[in-house]
């Protein structure tokens, strides 16, 4: 336990000798947050989806996952087969239900079993434990994670021992997303009080006039050791199908961010926003330069405006997926101008450093998938020292102190 506080210490008091633009003399209290698509974080147990028609949209039980043996249980909504029932605008509307009982059960295919299962929770705790610890002495203070299917299990990530001594809350709200997979966001509860919590749908229709299912907008407002911060975790639509036939879906997901930011800063013209996510597009794709509005040069950003750190990044080269001997910088962060340090006072909370996590061990060592992101699962084929097909990111946010 002593350790432990001596770790927190040294983060929230951290003196910077990295950058000859700020003082040796001053301390600056640090803070991480960060982003990981984890890959599939599926548990063992075949579920399907329920909706509460009783209960309203943004509580987190208004739309659960159950156990598929547990359907006989609920009764304010009927399953017939491989059918469930969305309500969307007081409408139940039966759609089709994609079951992961062919991939991530112990009978599917991937024989996804308790060890497996525990084997990825334990990877996974320790890349997040390390993320960003160079820099601040501790792990992040915030992580949006994507590909995720329920609570529980980020909850039994969170317990793991890397992660357990800085007694990580979970937010997460079940989406309608047609593979179960889901957002959700941990933080330090000793650092992060969160404040308002909600699910923003995207409402996509698709060229033959039926529903896309995807991932919901999470957004989670709260106070980031007494400051106010709103965090965005988004997973955008993917490219299947092909990118340009793909991209509308991308585009609405990015109208919908836009109008949480335009929302928010309809009630306060200063609040800081921080979007973060696999947004399925590059930073140059018109999804973030054009609808969302994000600008790539640091110098050029006003208060009102949206910088996306990341850009110049990805005109470097830099990536934290790889397809076909190329690499996207999908897994970006999108800042209210709010948090752009172009004064160099840091009087409250602004950016200071965006970075990939891509140490050595995250890289593929060999096979097909050699200098790639190190995933668990090839395939059918189980890499047990893998952990995701994404790398992480992150950013340093800092302030001066007294």
């Amino acid at each position: 336990m002593c350790k432990f506080n001596k770790s927190r210490l040294i983060t929230v008091f951290v003196l910077i000798f990295l950058s000859t633009s700020l003082s040796a003399q001053q301390k600056y209290q640090s803070a991480t947050v960060a982003f990981y698509n984890v890959e599939n974080l599926f548990d063992t147990i075949v579920s399907v989806d329920y909706v509460d028609g009783t209960r309203k949209p943004d509580d987190p039980l208004y739309h659960i996952a159950i156990p598929k043996s547990d359907i006989s249980k609920y009764d304010t909504v009927y399953f017939r087969g491989r059918f469930t029932y969305d309500l969307i605008d007081g409408k139940k509307i039966i759609r089709p239900l994609i079951l992961q009982e062919d991939e991530f059960s112990p009978k599917g295919k991937k024989e996804w079993n308790s060890e497996k299962y525990y084997r990825k929770l334990h990877q996974l705790a320790k890349v997040i434990s390390q993320i960003g610890k160079d820099e601040t002495g501790t792990p992040p203070v915030i992580v949006g994670l994507s590909e995720v299917e329920t609570k529980e299990v980020v909850e039994d990530l969170v317990a793991q021992p890397a992660l357990k001594p800085y007694n990580y809350g979970v937010i997460h709200f079940n989406s309608f997303d047609a593979r179960g997979i889901d957002l959700a966001l941990i933080y330090q509860k000793s650092r992060f009080t969160v404040t308002k919590a909600k699910p923003y749908p995207i409402d996509i229709i698709g060229p033959d006039g039926n529903k896309v299912y995807t991932r919901d907008v999470l957004r989670v407002t709260g106070l980031l050791d007494g400051e106010e911060i709103t965090f965005l975790v988004n997973h955008w639509p993917s490219r299947f199908g092909g990118e340009k036939r793909s991209q509308p879906n991308r585009m609405k997901a990015a109208e919908t961010v836009k109008s949480i930011y335009d929302e928010i800063r309809a009630e306060n013209p200063d609040a800081k926003i921080i979007a973060m996510g696999d947004f399925n597009d590059d930073p140059v794709n018109p999804s973030v330069k054009d609808v969302v509005g994000t600008l790539g040069k640091k110098e050029n950003v006003g208060k009102g405006d949206i910088y996306n750190p990341m850009e110049s990044m990805y005109k470097k080269g830099l990536g934290t997926l790889a397809y076909r001997d190329s690499w996207n910088l999908f897994d970006q962060f999108f800042v209210t101008g709010t948090l752009v340090d172009n004064d160099k006072k840091f009087d409250t909370y602004k950016l200071y450093k965006v970075e990939i996590f891509s140490p050595p061990y995250l890289y593929s060592p060999d096979g097909p998938y050699k200098g790639y992101p190190y995933r668990m699962f090839g395939g059918d084929t189980y890499y047990p020292d893998g952990y995701s097909d994404h790398f992480p990111i992150y950013t340093v946010l800092l302030r001066a102190v007294n």
